[in-house]
This record gives structure tokens, sequence and C-alpha cells, in this order.
């Protein structure tokens, strides 16, 4: 992305790339990002936008708690704003892309510093702001500290203290029971049920 007198505009090969990625037609991105800056004139969304965004998506779950967790997601150069690529890169993966890929981007939700890592701290921090969201879907779920310990000790196979992005991925896509259901409950952050 970039900016002409001061207004953000989208390049030719960032049109290529998110329509390569996306499927969809150079016109519908350039349509996109107009609909993005009419919303965000600078081109870039504040976390305050973010959580406007979240509410109205999410009216029905309590996903306050875990806003600056998603956040993180989509602020892939970590600058403390989204901008159009970064959202609609990360928009089409959660959507269409593939089970690595989508839980690649979920890890950055696990991963509270971005420093390439989940250390124990980061999953019991993160599993204290889910917990509204998994208590209310099951009343009888085990208690926090458990499902901490358990998820990491699924995660951290070769038992440094830390998980990394291969070892999260390969215990959500080997169905490690507490593992999954974390990457399902994130997932259904991004996914709005039918109901």
């Amino acid at each position: 992305m970039g900016s002409k007198n001061g207004k953000p505009v989208l390049r030719e090969e960032d049109i290529t790339a998110l329509s390569k990625s996306s499927g969809l037609e150079g016109a519908q991105v350039q349509e996109a990002f107009d609909a993005f800056v009419a919303e965000h004139p600078n081109g870039r969304m504040k976390p305050k936008d973010f959580r406007t965004m979240m509410s109205q998506a999410l009216p029905k779950k309590d996903a306050s708690k875990m806003e600056k967790h998603v956040f993180r997601v989509y602020d892939t150069n970590n600058d403390g704003y989204i901008d159009f690529v970064e959202f609609m890169v990360i928009f089409y993966i959660m959507s269409d892309g593939a089970p690595e890929d989508v839980l690649g981007k979920i890890f950055r939700v696990f991963d509270v510093n971005s420093d390439g890592t989940i250390t124990k701290k980061e999953l019991n921090r993160l599993i204290k702001d889910m917990y509204g969201l998994l208590k209310t879907e099951d009343p009888n779920i085990a208690a926090k500290d458990l499902i901490a310990k358990s998820a990491f000790a699924e995660m951290d196979k070769d038992e440094d203290g830390k998980v990394s992005t291969d070892e999260f991925i390969t215990a959500c896509l080997s169905q490690e029971e507490f593992s999954k259901m974390l990457a399902i409950k994130v997932i259904d952050i991004f996914v709005e049920d039918d109901d």
C-alpha cells in the first residue's frame, strides 16, 4: 500500500497479490479498498475502530477481552494499526486458507508478545481472557489452570518451555484435545454462527 498526496492508494502489485490470494478480480479488490478508505480515510484501522467492528460482527459474544489478541492477528507488522493489505490477507486466509495457514495466523493470537513462541504465562493469560467464551458454551468445562497445563503439555513436544508455530500447528492438526478446543474457540471469533 502506498500514499499519494497524503492519501492512501493501492499499488498495482498489491492489487495483483490480493487478487491472487483472494480469488477476487482486480476491480473487486479496488472496490473493497475504496470501502475500507471510506471508513478509515488515512488507510489504517485504529484499535478503537477494530473494537467497534468486533462488537458489530459479534454482538452475541463477549469478545471484549479477546479484541487485543485478535487485533494482533491482523496487525502483522506490529505497528499498532491494521492497513488494508493486512486486513484483506488475514480475511481471506481465515475464510479460505489451508488449515496450516489459518493455524499459523491463529498462533499470533496466542503469542501475546509477538516473539514467535508461546510461553506458559502467555497461554495462561489468553485462557483467562477466553474463559468467558468457553464457559458460556460448556458450563462443565475444566478449570482454567487445567486447560492451560494440558494444552501446553500437548503443544510443547520438545519440552523446552516454549511452543513454536510448528508445535502449535502440529498439536491442533493432530486433534490434541485441549489444543484443538482452544484453536476452534479462536476460529469461532472470526466465523459467525448462522443462528
